[in-house]
């Protein structure tokens, strides 16, 4: 069939439709999508016949020769008229023949009924879809290999590939350009940068996140270490504190002592200058000495106790820096230990990984081998049995090498008259 010219092309949820001509005839054909309700088939009609009108009413402008339009952006991806229908017509057999492959894949189609059956019965009844879908929502990073997710992949790639040949097709049938088939290329590249864009920003990332957890791990130790100092201080202000305490009662009882012993004094020396008896002055002579004998031995008790106790102090102090030290070191020591952990834990998720990836390449090495060699063995014994069969039938045929030879005719046997 040739067609002349496309006149129209019409799409709905029914299908597709285009109006082209032959000679000088227009002619509409229809490719229906899916089944169509009796009820719709008359709109259907309809909206074809105004499709076909419209069509029929087009009359294209003529432009002058002499008058020359600027070339624009869509000029670059036009075709010669010739070119772009036999890419056209290409193209229309090979939408044909993936919807012919589409259809015939039942099994696909089951498939991805049923792992989309939650989108198709919040459409039923009519549950509004969120403005933004995430990609990657209900993907499971630890199972990307499984047979949903390749299904999946697979049915999204046969989707795109007949968007882009319909795509294309309808340009070159209608505008004679392939700007939409560049249109996706472009696409396909600049999602290609995205992602590696994706990728090299989520390694910086991790970089990010791995500098600062090591950094958050420092200044947890510092601060650590400065609150350690800090309670050790306290400690020993809140010990000087109880000592001044301590101090200044005992000073405090001294001087209320000393001042009551001194007025007694003073009234006792009044009553003696005033009785003035001999005994009485030789025996408060003896007394003032005992009192302060006794106030010397007190003062130097109080002297040993306050010593005593500065010395207790004192090896608090050594013996609390003693084990500060100690637990700085040990903190070290541990801080160290769990570096090299942390560094072998490392080194040894690098070294499975790595013998994963070794692991996985072998896999696939022998799986590769076992398959060529089945595919050599399997060529093989096709070649022996077409070899086989070619030779029966050349002997049962008598053909070829196996012809039977002619016996030679006998010479005549000359007479002699």
């Amino acid at each position: 069939m040739n067609r002349d010219r496309i006149l129209a092309v019409e799409e709905g949820s029914w299908g597709r439709s285009t109006t082209y001509r032959v000679g000088s005839e227009p002619v509409l054909t229809t490719i229906l999508t899916e089944k169509v309700p009796k009820g719709d088939e008359v709109h259907i009609q309809k909206q074809l016949e105004e499709s076909l009108e419209k069509a029929l009413g087009f009359q294209e402008e003529t432009i002058p020769d002499d008058v020359a339009l600027p070339p624009t952006e869509e000029d670059h991806f036009k075709l010669p008229y010739l070119v772009s229908s036999i890419n056209a017509a290409i193209l229309e057999d090979t939408i044909r023949q993936l919807q012919i492959l589409d259809e015939c894949n039942t099994s696909l189609r089951i498939h991805m009924v049923q792992s989309a059956m939650d989108q198709l019965r919040a459409s039923k009844y009519g549950v509004p879809k969120p403005e933004v879908i995430d990609e990657l929502e209900g993907i499971d990073k630890t199972k990307l290999a499984c047979d949903e997710y390749k299904m999946n992949k697979l049915d999204a790639d046969r989707k795109f590939i007949n968007e882009v040949v319909k795509d294309t097709y309808t340009d070159l049938s209608v505008f004679n350009s392939y700007k939409s088939l560049s249109d996706h290329v472009a696409k396909i590249l600049f999602l290609d940068e995205y992602r590696v864009t994706l990728a090299e920003d989520e390694a910086k990332n991790r970089l990010a996140c791995r500098d600062a957890a090591r950094q958050l791990r420092q200044q947890r130790v510092h601060h650590k270490t400065v609150a350690y100092e800090t309670d050790a201080i306290i400690d020993d202000l809140k010990t000087q504190v109880e000592d001044a305490s301590l101090m200044a009662s005992v000073r405090s009882r001294y001087i209320d002592n000393w001042q009551r012993a001194r007025t007694e004094q003073h009234f006792r020396t009044i009553d003696d200058k005033e009785s003035t008896p001999t005994d009485s002055i030789e025996y408060y002579k003896q007394r003032i000495d005992n009192e302060q004998r006794v106030h010397t031995e007190v003062e130097l008790l109080v002297n040993i106790a306050i010593n005593e106790t500065l010395e207790k102090v004192e090896e608090w102090m050594n013996k609390f820096d003693a084990d500060m030290e100690a637990m700085d070191l040990e903190v070290q020591k541990k801080k160290h230990a769990y570096k090299n952990m942390l560094d072998k834990r490392i080194k040894l998720e690098e070294t499975i990984e790595k013998h994963d990836q070794q692991m996985k390449d072998w896999k696939q090495f022998k799986g590769d081998r076992e398959e060529a060699r089945q595919y050599v063995e399997k060529m093989t014994n096709s070649a022996i049995i077409v070899q086989a069969w070619w030779r029966g039938l050349l002997v049962r045929l008598q053909l070829g090498p196996y012809r039977p030879k002619k016996k030679p005719k006998k010479a005549a046997k000359k007479k002699f008259f």
